[in-house]
């Protein structure tokens, strides 16, 4: 389907807001101080980016196919030749979504930040916006994020030609399903990103905001879940190509 550029922008910038309010917004949940959702733990967090998925993605749809996810962007353009010319409009609204995603997170945890900065100078708050991998290999952790990312694009891409899944809006219903089951099984090593703008976007925003005692935003390590999806999202649309 062919969106308006128009349309496309702004489909994709409120969608991926959307998804990072949610997903940023979960990992706050969890892991900062004075928060009723404290140590709540993985599963709530991978239900909590399911669920963005999911609102951001129906949102986004009619006005842009709700993509909200570089690594989508790139896998539908890999494999329909008249969606290359449209996919900078997407990765940029993109970008701009998740950045304000990340900051509209912070200021509904703006109380819960300055408590986590008086009470424990050590902790970075890093992990509440982009992935740290729990084992630093670039090369172990590029390839987690590619398997993980095919592991999203090869079903979604499939899901599109099954008889009668996209009727009433079932596929974006069943593609935030896949994104909880990937968190769930594959996002143990680096914490899934799956999504270039899902940790460039928030990783920008910890950066610039006036978070105390917020540490480092670990551009050293920011490179990875950008080429590890976009490389699993090539794959996966390879494999689509060559299978179906």
């Amino acid at each position: 389907m062919d969106f308006p550029n128009g349309d496309i922008f702004v489909g994709e910038i409120i969608g991926t807001a959307i998804l990072v309010l949610f997903g940023v917004g979960v990992c706050a949940a969890v892991n900062l101080h004075h928060s009723k959702a404290r140590a709540a733990g993985w599963v709530v967090i991978s239900f909590g980016w399911g669920f963005g998925v999911l609102a951001g993605a129906y949102t986004a749809g009619p006005l842009s196919g709700g993509h909200i996810n570089p690594a989508v962007s790139v896998a539908i353009a890999t494999t329909d030749d008249g969606s290359w010319a449209k996919l900078p409009l997407y990765i940029v609204s993109q970008m701009i979504g998740a950045v304000i995603g990340a900051v509209l997170a912070w200021l509904v945890y703006y109380s819960q930040f300055r408590a986590n900065g008086d009470e424990d100078k050590a902790q970075g708050t890093l992990g509440n916006f982009a992935t740290i991998p729990e084992v630093r290999n670039p090369a172990a952790n590029v390839a987690t994020e590619a398997i993980a990312t095919a592991a999203l694009i090869l079903p979604l891409l499939a899901f599109g030609m099954t008889e009668g899944l996209g009727e009433h809006g079932t596929q974006t219903l069943i593609v935030s399903l896949l994104v909880v089951g990937i968190g769930l099984s594959l996002g143990g090593p680096t914490g899934y990103a799956i999504n270039p703008a899902r940790d460039l976007g928030p990783r920008i925003a910890h950066h610039l905001l006036p978070i105390p005692n917020k540490g480092t935003s670990d551009w050293g390590y920011s490179w990875v879940p950008v080429a590890g999806p976009i490389l699993g999202a090539l794959i996966g649309a390879g494999i689509f190509q060559l299978a179906f």
